[in-house]
């Protein structure tokens, strides 16, 4: 089984590094992954997005996807695209504090104000590791463990001071989710 996976946002919410998180640890859960990520000159506030295939066995599908699984949309300005890449019954997390106009899709739409989360926990930066967070907790793709050991190895060394607060953003998205835990997701969950 393949699960395609896309990030959308725009730069400085940590889309890339959200998107390499996930890859790096479901490879850590011995699963076979493919990542393609793309941003736009602007060093923030350009588009970025990222996608990610996910298997257990050899991919069949390349990281440039005409439809997706699921998606974690943190801006606006790249939902359209998104939306038009998910198929139906899948899920879509939905960073509803930049978000104004209501997302609907055929699936589920989870909505989780994670840039507002981050900025609360004084992490302003950390909005995508919060929707990762979360996303791992909606889903079992992988586990909250291992996002959180390889919080470190995934950051270039002159960022290793941010590992911590990542890790913090992660727990505190997957315990948004925990808490709010919907019987529906249990289907999404990964085929282990």
């Amino acid at each position: 089984m393949e699960r395609e996976i896309l990030f959308s946002g725009i730069g400085g919410q940590g889309i890339q590094l959200a998107a390499r998180s996930l890859a790096v640890a479901a490879m850590r859960e011995r699963r076979r992954v493919l990542m393609f990520g793309t941003y736009g000159g602007a060093m923030r506030g350009g588009d970025t997005d990222a996608t990610i295939v996910i298997g257990v066995d050899s991919l069949v599908t390349p990281p440039v996807i005409d439809h997706a699984w699921a998606g974690l949309a943190m801006h606006p300005k790249g939902w359209p695209a998104m939306a038009a890449k998910l198929r139906p019954g899948g899920l879509v997390i939905v960073n509803t504090s930049v978000f104004e106009e209501t997302v609907t899709y055929d699936g589920i739409v989870l909505p989780l104000a994670a840039t507002a989360i981050a900025a609360g926990a004084d992490m302003p930066q950390a909005g995508a590791m919060i929707a990762l967070g979360a996303f791992a907790a909606a889903t079992g793709i992988v586990a909250l463990a291992t996002l959180l050991e390889i919080a470190e190895e995934v950051l270039p060394p002159y960022r290793q001071q941010f590992a911590e607060p990542n890790r913090l953003a992660l727990a505190l998205g997957h315990q948004a989710v925990t808490d709010l835990r919907c019987a529906a997701w249990s289907r999404l969950e990964m085929a282990a």
